[in-house]
C-alpha cells in the first residue's frame, strides 16, 4: 500500500503540536498577568472623590496621626471615616472660606455626610477585621503603602486572595511593635527576622495552619 501522507507530514505534525503547546502557554501567562494587573486590581489608581482629601498634606506634612480620623480602627472592624465634624475641627478657623471645601461646610451646615468612594473595596464574601490586625501588630503602613507620600489615596496594594496568604502564611516578616502601628516608614530596631518572631509569640499570634484555614477570611 502507498504512503498516504509524505515524509515532511511527520515534521509538520511535531510543529503544530509544539506551537499548541507554546500557544497555550503562553495564553495561561498572559491570562495570570491580565489578572495580577492593575487594570483587573484597580491598583494605583486614583478615585474621584467629593473632596479631594490629600493625606500626604495632612499626614505627612502636618503629621495628623492615623488614628484622629479613623478613630474606630482598634476596636472595630472598620477603620472608619471621619464625620464631617471631625473637618470642622479645623477647617472652622483654616481654610474657612475657601471654594475648594465648600462641600465640607455644606455636610455640616446641611447635617448630610460626605457620600465618600471606598477605595479599598473587598468583596462582600471577604471578611477583614482592622481591630484585629492592629492588636496583632501589623502596621497600617503595610497593607495601605505609604498614605503620607499620597496627593490623593490610591489602593496599592492587589488586595487579592494571593496577597493576603503572603502575610498570612510567615506573618513574622511584617509584625511590628504595637506603638509603631501608625508610623510611616518604620524601620525595625533590629533584624525583622529576629524581632518578627517574638512579636509573633509575644501577640499570640495564630500558626500559619489557622491562619490560612478558609473560615478565617470567608464566613
Amino acid at each position: 500500500m502507498s504512503q498516504v501522507f509524505p515524509k515532511v507530514a511527520n515534521a509538520w505534525s511535531r510543529a503544530s503540536l509544539i506551537t499548541i503547546i507554546f500557544l497555550v502557554l503562553g495564553l495561561g501567562w498572559a491570562v495570570l498577568t491580565l489578572q495580577r494587573s492593575d487594570f483587573v486590581t484597580s491598583a494605583n489608581q486614583f478615585v474621584e472623590q467629593p473632596v479631594q482629601f490629600s493625606h500626604q498634606h495632612h499626614a505627612g506634612g502636618i503629621g495628623i496621626e492615623c488614628r484622629y480620623c479613623h478613630t474606630s480602627v482598634e476596636v472595630s472592624p472598620s477603620a472608619g471615616i471621619p464625620p464631617t465634624k471631625t473637618c470642622i475641627n479645623c477647617h472652622s478657623q483654616i481654610w474657612n472660606q475657601s471654594p475648594y471645601l465648600e462641600p465640607v461646610r455644606a455636610s455640616f451646615r446641611d447635617d448630610k455626610p460626605l457620600n465618600w468612594v471606598r477605595v479599598h473595596d473587598l468583596p462582600d464574601f471577604v471578611y477583614f477585621n482592622h481591630s484585629i490586625h492592629v492588636r496583632k501588630g501589623v502596621g497600617c503602613e503595610t497593607c495601605h503603602g505609604r498614605v503620607d507620600r499620597m496627593p490623593l489615596i490610591i489602593q496599592k496594594a492587589s488586595l487579592q486572595m494571593e496577597w493576603c496568604l503572603d502575610c498570612h502564611r510567615d506573618p513574622s516578616r511584617y509584625v511590628r511593635p504595637r506603638d509603631q502601628i501608625t508610623t510611616m516608614g518604620y524601620v525595625p530596631a533590629r533584624a525583622q527576622q529576629e524581632l518578627g518572631p517574638e512579636l509573633v509569640r509575644e501577640y499570640r499570634i495564630a500558626d500559619k495552619e489557622h491562619l490560612t484555614n478558609c473560615s478565617v477570611c470567608h464566613r
